[in-house]
Parts: structure tokens; sequence; C-alpha cells
């Protein structure tokens, strides 16, 4: 296997075409680069880990490429071999952060009055230009109004509303953009084919979606993913490193939602709380969730095949009308924006669910409807054929063996029984002394593969309680038990066993008769 300790320094694009997404930023810089209208000072603002510094290192070959300036830096001058190991003299890189006063600032100025050593231009990249103090942008200002032919900047930030305007004005600025998750994952992918590492395309997703527009971070974080999950990037290992499956929460309050369940809504905030869940990150997820819900309604195909949570977001998606999850997200936006206003934050998220329920329209119409009344499944013991939910009550037992199901959600499944169903909702008991199987993902597992059996969403819950009607596992146990008193009569009333015992003495080890399967 490669070596893949540092994807992302691994992975660092080392010219324009190498670099993944920030589309016009690279053609404003092509332009300018192929056409040599060059400017003396430029800005890149941006989030974290989006390609800022990347960009202004690849910028920096362009411009003192052994074979001209050009937007195709050849990467195997002494100058650019140089640039991308770090020892290139003429790249000066500054951490504002580290060096924020302004004896730093004119110590770098001066140095910028000299000739480069062996290069075309002497250019300085100042990272967290915004840290710099109000002394040092001052002294910064001179130099960028008329600087040498020979010098450019080239200045970072994450937050540009600290720079003050005077330097703003005298910069060419860009912004450079978050990626979108689609493109990160597309990344990941590639990545991991050529470190021929085997994966989940799940995985992939959770990762991406985590990195939070960051392909630093999403780089960082495979490589994580790789240690923890042994060498193959698994889908369940993901969301176990991630935490993922706690976003379960999320579902869970859309669901209380839907059913106008206000105390559902209190329980699972005040279990958010007992986990230590930050509310205002919380608020930012659910919003996520809804514009994932959003798209499902409008444009489904922009859910992929591989989304890891695309039943549940089609099930709300049919939930809920497109005016309600428009009406949510807003709401989820404000509540964000107003959390650090309110009393704390439980209060502020609380009150914000509460704004949902109380903006949410009246469902009278469909109240009345026949589907939304609960039907209590009678204990049906020899029901041969199947009956899909739109029709009579369905045989559990018959059903679970037909789902596509593993693990986990084949034990739940196996050890329920139907306690109800009101229109596409089921719900399953589950006895008390199997409530170790009431896990989110064993029954996110079985609510998808109920979604895939009949080709439409459904929602599932599972309830605790007492058991009165056999299980598809006990009827499973019983039947081996029976199959297993055939198999023991057939041998004691074999002739050969029979002969062998009375002639040779032989004696018959009971746990050793299998039935024939």
């Amino acid at each position: 296997m490669s070596d893949i300790s540092v994807l992302a320094r691994k992975w660092r694009p080392r010219n324009f075409a190498q670099l993944v997404g920030q589309e016009h930023v690279v053609r404003a810089l092509t332009n300018a680069l192929s056409q040599n209208r060059l400017h003396h000072a430029y800005l890149f603002t941006g989030t974290r880990g989006v390609g800022k510094t990347t960009i202004a290192r690849i910028f920096a070959k362009s411009l003192n490429c052994l074979t001209g300036i050009t937007a195709t830096p050849c990467g195997e001058c002494s100058a650019c071999r140089e640039i991308d190991s770090g020892r290139f003299v003429d790249l000066i890189e500054l951490d504002a952060a580290s060096n924020t006063q302004v004896d730093s600032m004119r110590e770098l100025l001066e140095s910028a009055l000299y000739l480069p050593t062996n290069a075309r231009f002497k250019v300085y990249i100042i990272d967290e230009v915004h840290m710099l103090s109000k002394s040092a942008f001052n002294a910064m200002l001179k130099t960028l109004e008329e600087p040498p032919s020979h010098v450019k900047f080239i200045l970072a930030t994450t937050d540009p509303q600290k720079i003050p305007v005077t330097v703003l004005s005298r910069c060419l600025q860009f912004n450079l953009k978050q990626l979108p998750p689609g493109l990160i994952a597309a990344h990941l992918k590639y990545v991991l084919e050529q470190e021929k590492i085997e994966f989940e395309p799940g995985a992939l997703n959770l990762v991406a979606r985590a990195a939070q527009g960051s392909m630093r971070d999403a780089l960082s974080l495979m490589d994580q993913a790789i240690a923890f999950s042994q060498g193959r990037v698994e889908e369940a290992a993901m969301r176990s490193m991630l935490g993922s499956i706690d976003q379960g929460y999320l579902f869970d309050l859309l669901y209380a939602l839907r059913e106008q369940n206000g105390k559902a809504l209190l329980e699972i905030a005040d279990n958010m709380a007992m986990r230590s869940i930050a509310f205002e990150s919380a608020l930012q997820d659910m919003a996520s969730v809804l514009h994932r819900i959003a798209l499902a309604q409008a444009v489904p195909e922009a859910i992929v095949d591989d989304e890891p949570e695309r039943q549940r977001l089609f099930y709300l998606a049919a939930a809920f009308t497109q005016e309600e999850v428009q009406l949510f997200y807003q709401i989820a936006i404000h509540g964000c924006a107003e959390i650090e206003l309110a009393p704390d934050e439980y209060a502020g998220f609380t009150m914000t669910l509460l704004r949902m329920l109380a903006f949410m329209p009246a469902r009278e119409a469909q109240a009345a409807a026949p589907a939304s009344k609960p039907v209590k499944i009678a204990p049906a013991k020899a029901v041969k054929e199947l009956v899909r939910p739109d029709g009579d009550m369905p045989d559990w037992t018959a059903l679970s063996g037909q789902l596509k199901v593993q693990a986990m959600a084949q034990q739940l499944a196996k050890h329920c029984v139907l306690d109800s169903l009101s229109g596409d909702h089921w719900v399953l008991r589950l006895s008390e002394e199997h409530k170790h199987l009431q896990t989110r993902m064993a029954t996110d597992n079985l609510q998808a593969a109920l979604c895939d059996h009949f080709d439409r969403p459904i929602k599932l819950s599972v309830v605790l309680g007492k058991v009165t009607v056999a299980t598809p596992a006990k009827i499973e146990h019983q039947n081996q038990q029976e199959k297993q008193s055939q198999a023991s009569k057939a041998i004691a009333q074999d002739d050969f066993v029979n002969d062998a015992q009375t002639i040779l003495g032989a004696s018959l080890t009971p746990e050793s008769i299998k039935p024939v399967q």
C-alpha cells in the first residue's frame, strides 16, 4: 500500500489543472498570466482548507517558472521544484497570526526593496492577514500603493471583514467558495482508487459532508478513516468514527414534528442536552437536512443513490409539503442566528422547535383520512400468502423473511411482531429482554429494507412492550426443534443404527444428530 499517512500533502495540487473547484479564480488568474496583465497585490478569501495558500503557491510558480510567465508551470525546473519543496528563497511566506506586530511588517517590507536573489519576482504570501495590528496595516499601505516592480503580494484570510478598506482597495480580491460534498466525494474516490484502497461510496459521502466544504479537512479525515477502518473505508466504520449515527436525532425531531408531538420534541432536546450536543450546530445540521429534503421533493435525482440517509430523506419528503419544508428551513436559519440572544442555548433551540410546531399548518383533512387510523394486527398464525400493507394485514413472519437485511437489523426483524399499521407508518413491538437490538442503525436499516421491498417511503418505529404473539425468531426456533425431533426419531428407527447398537454395542450421541436442511 502507498504512503497514505499524509494524504493532504501528497495530493496537494501542483498546478491549476489539478485544482478541484474554484474555477472562477483559476480562470481569472490563467487569463491574467496568459495576457501578462499582472496586478501587484492579490487577496484570497474563504474558509479553511478551500485552497487559498495552494493557489498562492501555484501562482508563485507561474510567475517564476524558468520557461517564462505561464499559466502552466513546468513543475520540473529548479524554481518549480524549490517552490514545491518550500525552499525557494524568493518566496516568503508569513503567518500573520504569529507575526502581528509592526516591527515584523517593517522588516518584511524593507526586504521587499531588494531585487530577487534568483527569480523573476519576489513573492510574499501573508496568511491570515486580518490578524495584523492596525499599525502593521498602516506600515503595509505605503508599499501597496507604490510597490517595486519585482514584488508581488498575495494575501489570504478567512475573515476579510477585519481588513481595513484602505488595504482592500489596493488588492484584486477573489472569494474562494466552499466545495460541495459531491465534488469532495468524487475527488476522494479518485484518490482512494489511485492509492488502491477499498471503500464504500456511502463512507465517502459521510466524510465529504463532515469536511464542511474543505478539501484539506476531507483528506485529513480520510487519513483518520483509513487508520480507523484498518485499510478498508466502510460506511459503518465511518458512522462510528464521525459520530454520524448520533445525527439520527435530527430525523427523530422531524418525525416528532410531523406527528405534531411537542412532548417528543422536548424529550429529544433533553436527551441532546444530556449528550452535550451543541444546539447551535444542531440547528445548522437541521437546516442542512431540510435542504436535502427540499431537493428530494423538487429535484429527486439530486439525491444520489448512495446517499447514506436516502430512505429517510425521501420518507420525510413525502411526509411534508414543500411549503412546510421551506418554512422549517427559514425558522431553523433564523433560530441559528438568534441563538446567541436567547437566555441559553437550550431555550433558543427548543423555542425554535416550538416555533416550527406553532406555525405548522393544521392537518385536519389528513387526520380524518381513513389511512391515519391505527390498525391493530391480530395474531395471525397460518397466513401463507403475503399481503401488501395497502390491503389487509400482512404476515410479519413471512415478510421479515423476504427483507434484504443482515446482522443486527435481521435479528431485530426476527424478534419483533407487527404491533400496528397507520398508512405507511409501521410500528413493531420488541420485548424488553431483546431491547439491546433496538439501535438506531438497526432500525434505520430495517426501515430502508421495507422501503426497498414496497418501493415507497415507509416510516418504521420500534416500541418496547410485552410480546404475546410468536415472533419470527420463536417460530424459526420451533421449526428447528420440530426438524430435530423428526431427525432423532428417524435415526432411532433406522435398522442399520439399531443393528450397530445390538451387535457392536455402539451407543448413539444425540448431539451429533443434525436435520437435513
